[in-house]
């Protein structure tokens, strides 16, 4: 797997780099979701962790592996580290004022990261930089964030169509969305993307949400896959005229009932 959701905020925070420097992967918010021919790297699946992220090295190791996953850079660029560091950092920024409940518009965001002990991925196969640029301590352990994603609580995700559920009073509060999400390429196909959904959901209960939105680009069949195995079903299409408008491939909106919440 590859990437699965492309991230709301970004547009906003990286307007500031130059267009020449690096081209985004998706304009970002539908999930993408692509299959790699390259060999996978397995792990023992007992040392995954799946959790929200509360400290600032996971949250920063979080935001480095947004910006690997959602941004190709021209290997000849110059500056490249510097650049991918700036990215980066904004992208930090953003996560802790959305986590910290500062962003109008969103009652509650939780950023939900996928981690393993870097012991268990350290080898050739896997590159030195990305072991290092999205690793962090937990309790002494060096551990690697290998997958990510945004739950949001809120109506509606900027720029994006709406989810028709619930309808009325209780919309504000019981509608949440997944963005944001992302997969390393170099643990494709080890089932990372349905533990952060499934871990999405059961901290989705505890909120008391009822429904919860994917949005993915409709030309994404590997990610419509995937949501669906996950329960996700087909609400309504993006105008062709917003996708022009925004310069992106158009998107499709699917929806999940959150089993035992009622309103």
């Amino acid at each position: 797997m590859a990437l699965l959701s492309s991230p709301h905020p970004l547009p906003t925070q990286f307007s500031a780099s130059p267009a020449s420097l690096c081209v985004r992967r998706r304009p970002i918010t539908a999930c993408q979701l692509c299959t790699h021919k390259q060999s996978v790297r397995h792990f023992d699946q007992s040392t995954l962790t799946v959790a929200e992220g509360s400290s600032e090295s996971e949250l920063w190791a979080a935001a480095c592996l947004r910006v690997r996953s959602f941004y190709h850079f021209k290997p000849s660029m110059f500056g490249l580290q510097d650049h991918r560091r700036y990215l980066a950092e904004r992208e930090l920024e953003a996560m802790k004022e959305r986590v910290g409940g500062k962003r109008k518009g969103f009652r509650k965001v939780s950023c939900i990261n996928a981690t393993v002990p870097l012991s268990q991925i350290s080898s050739p196969s896997v590159s030195d930089d990305f072991c290092s640029s999205c690793k962090f301590n937990n309790n002494g352990e060096d551990r690697v964030v290998v997958g990510t994603l945004d739950l949001n609580q809120c109506v509606s995700l900027p720029d994006e169509i709406t989810g028709n559920r619930p309808e009325g009073i209780g919309a504000d509060f019981a509608r949440a969305y997944l963005s944001n999400v992302c997969v390393a390429k170099e643990l494709h196909r080890n089932g990372l993307g349905y533990a952060l959904v499934a871990k999405s959901k059961l901290v989705a209960q505890e909120w008391g949400i009822s429904d919860l939105y994917v949005h993915v680009a409709v030309d994404n069949e590997p990610a419509k896959k995937l949501y669906m195995k996950s329960g996700f079903v087909y609400e309504k299409d993006e105008p062709a005229w917003q996708a022009r408008f925004l310069d992106r491939p158009r998107r499709i909106l699917l929806w999940f009932g959150i089993p035992g919440v009622q309103l």
